[in-house]
């Protein structure tokens, strides 16, 4: 797993049956510890319910294909949980209170 902050969207008229009124969006994976960009954006399929802005948990390759709605669906990046915080060591990083 990753960690990514949601920073955008996609719309996509055609596409596959199998993605047919999923919701797309535009990940930045993200350090761990300084909350700060690390890579490149992907698109992954939200299974949770999560926005922009909000800090998540990012599954890909075959753990992507694992939960209820991407099951059997043509997809490689999926959104499995919303942060709430991290912790590391014994110094928290990341607490959406707080806002990092």
């Amino acid at each position: 797993m990753i960690i990514a902050k949601v920073v955008g969207s996609v719309v996509s008229t055609q596409k596959a049956e199998q993605l047919l009124g999923k919701k797309l969006l535009v990940v930045q994976p993200l350090d761990m510890e300084s909350i700060e960009p690390d890579g490149k954006p992907l698109v992954s399929i939200d299974t949770v319910g999560s926005g922009v802005g909000e800090i998540v948990m990012v599954v890909a390759g075959s753990s992507a294909r694992q939960t209820e709605i991407t099951k059997n669906t043509p997809v490689d990046s999926a959104i499995v949980g919303v942060i709430d915080q991290i912790e590391i060591e014994g110094k928290l990083t990341f607490n959406q209170n707080k806002g990092g």
